[in-house]
């Protein structure tokens, strides 16, 4: 299967001689796009921003976590694994017509997967079969990127890849010909986001006021790592799973040179406002049961098949849904959460 080989594209350069690296790797099809953000602006409605969300359908505007359980408050997931009730997100992806018009990309499942949209999820234990990771706890929270960055800026991990018309085996994740820019040119297989979360956790904090500083990258690790690697500080001493989302935006329809700017530049904004790329960034709330996700990182689970966890066909998972709260025109011209900064 072209993932398993694009798996081990990823992981080439990183597997252990003491053994080969796992990677739970799952398909989470698309609960709502709304302009809502329980993570950066609990209670705001709306955000100040556009995203796209998967996972438990108990997400809402606050998600306050002192009350809000997602796995006993969630009734439906829309991921494989029907203990993940967690909730991922992202900015949207829109393109700009040549006459000033707006228009949602849409998305589609990675390769190997089956579902509608939404984020590929990966938690990646170490590439050391002798060492072990400690899973989330109830309550945890993070973040990666700025929505607010409009320049390069440090290696968040956030990157983008002009995808060919059918896999992409040979090359890492935010290795070349990966970068933080959008691509500039038509893409034969449509343009992939990649996020990648750290790995070093403070062992205390289950938040912290940024979503950002109670959890850290190892010290040594690559900015194309995957996986936990380098070594965790002893500020952060706790090894956390690494916890990765893809997302394929289908920009097929849109290559046609017709459509583009009359000056060739590319036409792609993120609903933050940023045409360059910069701004992307991925949201994430723990809300596995139990102790589920604790006892697939210990049989060190590869693929969207797991024999410690309980999974539902993509047809159930693309059944759990929820309607919009911010009723925009998300997929149209009439969106207003588009901001022009030319």
């Amino acid at each position: 299967m072209q993932w398993k080989a694009l798996a081990l594209a990823f992981l080439a350069e990183y597997v252990s001689s003491q053994g080969t690296a796992p990677m739970l790797r799952f398909s989470c099809s698309q609960l709502v796009v709304d302009r809502l953000d329980p993570l950066v602006t609990p209670g705001l409605v709306p955000s100040p921003h556009l995203h796209q969300i998967v996972g438990g359908n108990s997400f809402n505007a606050s998600m306050d976590p002192a009350t809000h359980d997602l796995p006993t408050t969630s009734t439906c997931t829309s991921c494989t694994f029907s203990e993940d009730f967690s909730n991922y997100w992202t900015a949207v992806l829109y393109f700009r017509a040549r006459n000033g018009t707006f228009k949602r990309v849409p998305q589609i499942v990675s390769e190997g997967l089956h579902g509608n949209g939404g984020i590929t999820v990966y938690y990646i234990p170490s590439t050391n079969s002798k060492s072990t990771v400690t899973a989330f706890k109830p309550g945890f929270r993070m973040l990666v990127g700025d929505a607010s960055l409009q320049t390069a800026g440090t290696a968040h991990k956030v990157c983008h890849r002009c995808m060919p018309a059918s896999g992409d085996n040979s090359n890492i994740n935010c290795g070349s010909p990966d970068a933080q820019t959008l691509p500039t040119g038509f893409c034969a297989g449509g343009i992939r986001s990649i996020i990648t979360f750290p790995t070093c956790w403070d062992g205390k904090n289950l938040d912290s006021p940024d979503h950002e500083s109670h959890v850290t990258y190892g010290k040594g690790s690559a900015s194309n790592d995957v996986g936990p690697t380098g070594s965790c500080p002893t500020t952060h001493p706790v090894v956390i799973p690494q916890v990765m989302y893809e997302v394929m935006w289908d920009t097929r329809a849109f290559n046609k040179k017709d459509l583009w700017p009359k000056d060739g530049s590319q036409p792609f904004f993120w609903s933050t406002g940023d045409k360059k790329g910069y701004s992307q960034h991925g949201d994430y709330v723990f809300g596995w049961k139990g102790d589920s996700l604790q006892r697939a990182m210990d049989a060190r689970c590869t693929g969207d098949a797991c024999k410690e966890l309980k999974s539902q066909t993509a047809e159930e998972s693309m059944k759990c849904t929820k309607s919009q709260v911010v009723k925009d025109d998300v997929d149209g011209s009439n969106s207003k959460h588009i901001i022009d900064r030319d």
